[in-house]
């Protein structure tokens, strides 16, 4: 039997994603990645980065190549990539661009269930909703006209740009969704009962289901 595939983490493929530059020690590489921004899309925390930085050199994927000390500060422990762990890493990045992946955001998750709220109840959420929206977007575009000034390459910066698109297009979204709300375009059900052979979850199911048969 083939061995399972070893799956990286967002965290282990930044980590290695910042060890083809050079050899680090885990605290630059949390300094790097919180200058850089990283933690916009990978959550970050020291604890949890030790602990992965612990879990790729027992898979092989870094290795220790030497021990720092200034001054009276604990000795750090830097690491480098392994031929292991860049082939891994390329592989991985591949497939990641290459296959959409079935990933779980809290956002629909409140969507489905927003009706079982008071109809004034949840627009007034996806208003907040909105105004938070905005306050990030204008934050990205500071920083975006920043990094433009710079000139620098956009594939520097291209997961940035992902996450600022994706943003201005789940504003729009919400906004049309609180529109249609507000005009009755999209009529709230309240306690309309569902048909029998329907459960909340299965509508969409039941769709592909006959598109299937």
């Amino acid at each position: 039997m083939a061995a399972a595939k070893q799956m990286l983490t967002p965290l282990a493929m930044a980590i290695l994603e910042l060890l083809h530059e050079k050899p680090m020690h885990p605290y630059e590489m949390t300094q790097v990645m919180r200058h850089r921004r990283v933690d916009y899309r990978v959550k970050l925390r020291p604890g949890s980065l030790y602990h992965t930085v612990e879990r790729l050199e027992a898979q092989g994927f870094i290795e220790v190549v030497d021990t720092q000390r200034h001054g009276r500060r604990p000795e750090r422990t830097v690491y480098a990539m392994t031929g292991k762990g860049r082939d891994t890493f390329a592989n991985q990045t591949r497939d990641m661009i290459a296959t959409p992946a079935q990933e779980y955001p809290q956002y629909p998750v409140a969507l489905s269930a927003a009706s079982e709220l008071d109809k004034d109840d949840a627009v007034d959420q996806l208003k907040m909703r909105v105004t938070a929206l905005k306050a990030r977007i204008a934050s990205d575009e500071v920083i975006i006209s920043q990094v433009l000034e710079r000139d620098l390459p956009r594939m520097w910066w291209i997961d940035y740009a992902f996450i600022h698109d994706q943003r201005k297009s789940e504003l729009a979204w919400t906004e049309q969704l609180v529109a249609d709300l507000e005009s009755g375009r999209l009529p709230w059900p309240g306690n309309a009962a569902k048909p029998d052979h329907l459960t909340h979850l299965s509508i969409v199911e039941e769709v592909e289901n006959d598109q299937t048969a």
